[in-house]
């Protein structure tokens, strides 16, 4: 059986209480939905306030989710005191994101004590939770002290 890792509790803690400073996501009314060694969900919901002129979700909302997502990875392999910061992300977006809610998945695909690579796939998801790829991004996070 292939169980996925579990993260320690003190880490789901400090990734929670991070992001719950966070005003943006809380203006975007986004919520983790899981978190894992390595790997987190954000998901945010598509809504008129966050759409652009065509009735799609804006692609600021999609970046704003995959790039949280992918430092939230990151920091979940980080030890205690260590923050994140975005030094640089790379976004493609595939397809507009339509539907109910936006859901970014970040993963760590190489954790290093001074660079950390990673990548986040974004989806858009319906009612019924069909999803449809519409971004894929890929970053480096650097950790920071928080003394």
């Amino acid at each position: 059986m292939n169980a996925r890792p579990q993260a320690e509790p003190e880490t789901i803690a400090r990734i929670r209480e991070s992001f719950a400073r966070q005003g943006l996501m809380a203006t975007l009314g986004a919520e983790i939905v899981s978190i894992a060694p390595g790997r987190v969900v954000i998901a945010a919901p598509i809504s008129e306030a966050v759409g652009q002129q065509h009735g799609f979700a804006h692609a600021g909302l999609t970046f704003a989710l995959g790039d949280s997502a992918a430092g939230y990875a990151a920091l979940s392999l980080m030890p205690p005191g260590a923050e994140v910061l975005t030094a640089e992300m790379k976004i493609n977006l595939l397809a507009p994101a339509a539907g109910a809610r936006v859901v970014a998945e970040g993963e760590v695909v190489r954790a290093g004590r001074r660079l950390t690579v990673v990548r986040a796939s974004v989806f858009a998801e319906d009612e019924a939770g069909a999803r449809r790829e519409v971004a894929l991004m890929q970053g480096t996070m650097v950790p920071v002290e928080t003394s």
